[in-house]
């Protein structure tokens, strides 16, 4: 029900750094319309978008009519539940377009301003509407149960009803809850200066290339070049890359601490135990889930390691080395793909799903829900955005023609058409899937794409280039959020234990973490000290504990892919039914529903029964004559 309680916010989900090479020489006028998304269709132009933002501005004023009377009868309630619905459903819509605006050239000043003017004006709707909660807490649950009953108009907004309930014990007065809303003011100032400063102010470094070519290693640079051939190439653009971060280290450490304590404020100010706790209970997942998850991987380094092992064989050098993770290791495989070519492998892949599923994906194709191309100032990596109801979805990439672009693609598909078939099923205040679910329509769509292209291709080469694309997906979703989420646990404890977190203790506490992961003292993998300021690279750490949501959901999705691929009766109907239930469940349950069970350990040991399946047919390959 966040779309209910968090006023000033839209989810923007499936966020990946990836490959951005035309960004330095393809001016956003040089792509094809048709290539770019149509903001059009949220409002004809910008006056238009400031008339509806007034008229909501405006219409903030009818909230005092049912101030303190929320409690008198189920038609109150219901109107006002109503008014706040219907507001914060024109709220997202403004605010999908002025972001979008925004993203697609972060240096437009007026853009960033029309963003800046929706985070103050969701400050004043949620200062309007933060009786709403306090009034409802104050309410006694049979008496609200006795509400819906005799109005079955509420029935919409029983899971919102019950929620706040289950939640009673951190909810505030209503004096103190306008507080907090007011304080949302500066909530998102960490973020918004880091996102600014990395994206368009850091002054990233220029270096001659082994070719000749003279190479920008900004942060679409660094995921550009660091998949270069020559490995001198790509020590020098980590070198060049990590080396600029750890300059401003101490203004980054201090970005990053700063939300921290914004973590630490809205915690302890609602009576939580830690900051972990908060942020799970909003979608009622048990600390537990994300301990364990920890707690897997780390029993589970070995075959971490036997990937590493494996990557270090193809690769064929003495040591590996953290810079040589991103570059190809299948010798003379170059796979390009055009924009086309990705929409038609990803139509191909998507097939087991179902004529709707076809329909719905062939419409956001035709229709301009992508904006394609890496141009000068577009946010960096690619996300889908469902916020806007009534409209469509949007997809942000900066597609760069590799297998993993053509893979992201599929990725943020899965993003658009679970917010499409939830908004298409579901009424507005139960359309919002939990951020807890939010990346198994994603991680599902890659498991589709590429078993269908294994199927189709019989060159050991390419299968090889295809399966070692497979498992570096496992690495980066599996392994490497989970390396993340470990970090943001720690370093949440550490600020919760009194303990300082400068730039330089981050550095540390990093190291510490990833050469575990890597195998850094048991020779598997060198992680040169130079790099431990990766940290400062990754903006999901101000995300409020989401990154293990990877982790969690490609474990979820394996299990789901599995069965739809082995046409096992129902499943394909299970995940639509799953795709189409937006926010009428909790994340567990939703998922139970579709035929997983988060809270046992199995759905991650079916993760690593096919990562090893991935591995021994290379290793297979591999060891054929002549090979």
């Amino acid at each position: 029900m966040s779309k209910l309680t968090n006023c000033c916010l839209i989810i923007l989900v499936g966020i990946f750094m990836i490959s951005d090479s035309h960004s330095q020489t393809r001016e956003r006028s040089e792509v094809p319309v048709e290539d770019t998304w149509k903001l059009t269709d949220l409002y004809a132009s910008n006056a238009d978008w400031r008339a509806a933002k007034d008229n909501l501005a405006a219409r903030l004023g009818e909230f005092p009519q049912y101030q303190g009377k929320l409690a008198e009868s189920p038609a109150q309630l219901l109107a006002c539940l109503n008014l706040m619905s219907d507001l914060h459903r024109e709220y997202s819509r403004l605010m999908s377009y002025a972001s979008m605006r925004s993203d697609q050239d972060m240096r437009d000043s007026e853009a960033l301003g029309m963003k800046q003017e929706l985070g103050q004006l969701g400050t004043t709707f949620r200062t309007a509407s933060s009786f709403i909660e306090p009034e409802i807490v104050a309410m006694d649950k049979k008496t609200l149960e006795k509400f819906i009953a005799d109005n079955s108009e509420l029935g919409v907004y029983k899971m919102f009803l019950n929620d706040i309930q289950r939640r009673k014990a951190h909810k505030l007065s209503e004096k103190e809850e306008k507080i907090l809303a007011e304080s949302s003011l500066m909530a998102d100032s960490p973020y918004s200066i880091y996102s600014i400063f990395s994206n368009a102010e850091l002054p990233y470094p220029e270096i001659k290339l082994s070719n000749g070519e003279t190479a920008l290693i900004n942060q679409a640079g660094y995921t550009r070049y660091r998949a270069m051939p020559n490995r001198q190439d790509r020590e020098a653009v980590f070198q060049a890359f990590f080396g600029t971060l750890d300059k401003f280290q101490r203004t980054l450490g201090t970005q990053l601490y700063s939300n921290v304590k914004k973590d630490m404020f809205y915690a302890r100010t609602r009576g939580y135990k830690s900051c972990l706790e908060s942020a799970l209970d909003e979608n009622n997942i048990p600390v537990e889930v994300y301990l364990a998850l920890i707690k897997n991987v780390n029993e589970n380094l070995d075959t971490f390691h036997r990937y590493l092992a494996l990557k270090k064989r193809l690769l064929g050098v003495e040591t590996l080395k953290y810079h040589d993770l991103y570059t190809s290791v299948v010798e003379g495989i170059d796979l390009q793909y055009s924009i086309e070519d990705a929409k038609k492998m990803t139509l191909e892949a998507m097939k087991p799903l179902g004529k709707a599923y076809e329909k719905a994906l062939k419409e956001g194709f035709a229709n301009r829900w992508i904006d394609v191309y890496p141009t000068p100032g577009k946010r960096s990596g690619a996300y889908s955005n469902g916020s806007a109801y009534d409209v469509h979805p949007y997809i942000l990439l900066n597609f760069n023609g590799l297998y993993d672009d053509v893979s992201t693609l599929a990725h943020e598909i899965g993003h658009s058409l679970h917010s499409y078939f939830s908004n298409k099923t579901q009424p507005y205040p139960l359309s919002d899937y939990p951020i807890f679910v939010a990346e198994v329509a994603s991680t599902f769509n890659e498991a589709l794409l590429i078993r269908k292209q294994l199927e189709k291709i019989k060159d050991d080469a390419i299968r090889m280039s295809l399966l070692m694309n497979y498992l570096d997906g496992i690495k980066g979703t599996v392994f490497r959020q989970t390396q993340f989420a470990e970090f943001e646990l720690r370093i949440h404890e550490k600020a919760e234990r009194g303990e300082p977190l400068t730039g330089d203790e981050l550095t540390k506490l990093y190291a510490d973490i990833v050469k575990r992961y890597y195998g850094h003292d048991k020779g598997v993998c060198l992680v040169p000290e130079a790099y431990t300021v990766e940290w400062a690279y990754i903006p999901h750490f101000y995300y409020n504990f989401y990154v293990y949501q990877y982790a969690t959901s490609f474990t979820a999705s394996t299990a789901l892919a599995e069965k739809v691929l082995a046409k096992e009766k129902g499943a394909v109907e299970k995940y639509i039914q799953f795709i189409s239930s937006g926010g009428s469940k909790y994340p567990i349950d939703l998922l139970k529903v579709a035929g997983v069970d988060l809270t046992t350990s199995e759905p991650f040991q079916k993760t690593m029964v096919a990562m090893n399946r991935a591995m021994d047919e290379i290793e297979a390959i591999l060891d054929k004559p002549g090979k």
